[in-house]
């Protein structure tokens, strides 16, 4: 099939960007990155320069291929990253525009690079349990509700590609972090550290200028794994039980000294 793209080309991370038109011929069994691979071989061939984009595992896991597709993050497929999008999803003759995240929170660093930096210093804060759990346990040693484990594998399956943030008019990466937080909270193992978890990650997500969540929903529409608004709602039910609880043991502290 033949093709027009037209894609967001930005030399470096303080260069003024610009849609640059390409014509190629692809086959409707490549894949999207298959596709982009084609083009950047072209490009090599006539001397110039070719596009960057991020890309690792082209198998729907890792998160880093990150491209909005004619508007939508990772093309017009539902639960679908892009490296996982076929190009049979497209008619012969069409023109797609391909452009990188678009965030405050998300610089571009080169072509369609962005800077997705942010989402680590979101886990870093909190997203993990921080005592030493030696080796695998025995399957079943720790009885967990069905529900509840089901759920909090849902949660994990966030790939932290920054979908979400890229679908909401706000930029929100409330999707993102309360998937992080359902996943260990939702499991005994991250009972303890639940509360601080909770502080200390929707903290970091504010200081690194992300916007707040309106309920628009694009997050859930957006995301490749199908995760939920539901944890979104379960975050801030988490959030405020422990600023309540952080501030009833800052006043039991005042009143004893």
């Amino acid at each position: 099939m033949k093709l027009t793209l037209k894609v967001w080309r930005q030399p470096g991370p303080k260069a003024t960007g610009k849609f640059v038109q390409y014509s190629t011929t692809a086959d409707e069994h490549m894949s999207f990155l298959e596709m982009l691979d084609v083009v950047n071989e072209e490009l090599l061939a006539k001397g110039d320069e070719p596009i960057a984009f991020d890309h690792d595992c082209r198998e729907g896991i890792c998160g880093s291929c990150a491209l909005m597709i004619n508007g939508a993050p990772h093309g017009p497929r539902k639960a679908t990253t892009t490296c996982q999008l076929h190009m049979r999803t497209f008619k012969d003759g069409d023109t797609i525009v391909i452009e990188p995240w678009r965030a405050a929170a998300f610089p571009v660093l080169r072509d369609l690079v962005v800077d997705r930096t942010a989402l680590d210093r979101i886990i870093a804060v909190g997203g993990y349990i921080s005592a030493p759990t030696g080796s695998a346990q025995d399957g079943n040693a720790i009885p967990i509700p069905k529900e509840d484990s089901d759920l909090a594998m849902d949660a994990a399956s966030c790939i932290g590609c920054g979908a979400c943030v890229a679908a909401c008019p706000n930029a929100s990466a409330m999707l993102f972090t309360a998937a992080k937080v359902s996943h260990l909270g939702r499991l005994p193992q991250g009972q303890p550290e639940r509360d601080r978890r909770v502080l200390a990650m929707v903290q970091q997500m504010d200081e690194e200028g992300f916007g707040g969540c309106t309920n628009y929903g694009e997050c859930q529409e957006a995301c490749p794994k199908d995760i939920s608004v539901e944890n979104i709602a379960r975050m801030n039910r988490d959030w405020v039980r422990a600023t309540l609880s952080d501030r009833g043991e800052a006043v039991a502290s005042a009143g004893t000294g």
